[in-house]
């Protein structure tokens, strides 16, 4: 199994690794109800097939994803824990409503309750989720926050520090206090604006790139219509947020483009989700994708991206039916 260094940290990492946002289940930016023992199966097969990695957040159903995903690490031998990493930067309080906070004191709580919810000693990465809320927010705190997550190192609580949801500007600014070990972006075939500046910023120094919605929230998997989108119940946070890419006339556009996965995937025995994530690993500055599952089922329909790549005239034919980048949230 190919594995990529991250950024300049020691950790080498598998192509995919898994994604526990729905694990959270419902609340605030939820997927909807979500069986626990289903989530647990799909990280016990993510780690049978050879992902070495899981991304989660305190915010994903409000600290159950980070409980969920402990879990499932004490059923496993130590020779089979995956890296976990986590985040920072959106809390909650005792009302449940959410904000965001950078300061220094509300850093050092939100770590020391995601090394309490994990049941471990120390995060092997802990990102900035966001650099201000809601996004495009002034961000005062941000070197603030950085300098209490660079402490939290030196302490040895944390291994490494990176960031989410940056822009370039964002991140020369805290790279000067602390190196940044990678930084977690929204990118696919769908959302292409980190191309022009993020990601040349990235290759230019070394951090390393984990990006998330690689399958655009479900919708390049080829298990889509308008009938499910009808569907979804209204603790789904693709509702919640009326996505563009989930409305009419884009939706329709979306499925048109996953017929073209299809066929490509069909020449190779791959699925449409497959095709989508090699679409990402294609790019020299990503180094692994982040890919959600809330089954073991749907852990084997995408677990084939771990060593599939599209040739230049596949990713040509994509590229000449991809429409207009969308942006989400």
């Amino acid at each position: 199994m190919e594995l990529k260094r991250l950024g300049k940290s020691d950790l080498h990492i598998t192509p995919v690794g898994l994604g526990a946002w729905a694990m959270g289940g419902d609340g605030v930016f939820g997927w909807g109800p979500q069986d626990d023992a289903e989530s647990i199966a799909a990280i016990h097969r993510s780690v049978d097939h050879g992902i070495n990695w899981i991304d989660t957040a305190p915010i994903y159903g409000m600290g159950h994803s980070e409980r969920i995903v402990s879990r499932a690490l004490k059923e496993m031998g130590s020779g089979q824990r995956p890296l976990v990493f986590t985040k920072c930067s959106i809390v909650w309080d005792e009302e449940k409503n959410v904000g965001h906070s950078l300061k220094a004191d509300s850093i050092r709580r939100a770590v020391e309750e995601s090394l309490q919810r994990l049941d471990v000693e120390a995060l092997d990465l802990c990102q900035v989720h966001r650099p201000s809320w809601p996004a495009g927010a002034p961000d005062p705190d941000l070197e603030e926050g950085w300098t209490a997550l660079s402490d939290l190192v030196t302490e040895g609580k944390i291994r490494y520090i990176g960031v989410s949801n940056f822009d370039a500007a964002q991140m020369a600014r805290v790279q000067k206090i602390a190196p940044i070990t990678s930084l977690q972006p929204p990118y696919s075939m769908l959302m292409r604006q980190i191309e022009d500046e993020v990601l040349p910023f990235c290759l230019d120094h070394d951090i390393g790139v984990l990006p998330y919605s690689t399958m655009q929230n479900g919708l390049l998997t080829g298990r889509w219509s308008k009938e499910r989108v009808e569907a979804l119940p209204a603790t789904d946070w693709r509702v919640q947020m009326n996505s563009p890419a989930f409305r009419e006339p884009l939706f329709s556009r979306i499925l048109g483009i996953v017929d073209t996965l299809r066929e490509i995937g069909d020449g190779h025995g791959r699925s449409p989700a497959e095709v989508a994530v090699a679409w990402t690993l294609h790019h020299p500055a990503i180094t692994g994708a982040i890919v959600g599952a809330r089954s073991a089922d749907q852990v084997d329909g995408f677990i084939g991206a771990m060593d599939f790549r599209l040739d230049d005239e596949e990713m040509a034919r994509i590229k000449g039916e991809l429409p207009e980048s969308i942006t989400l949230m």
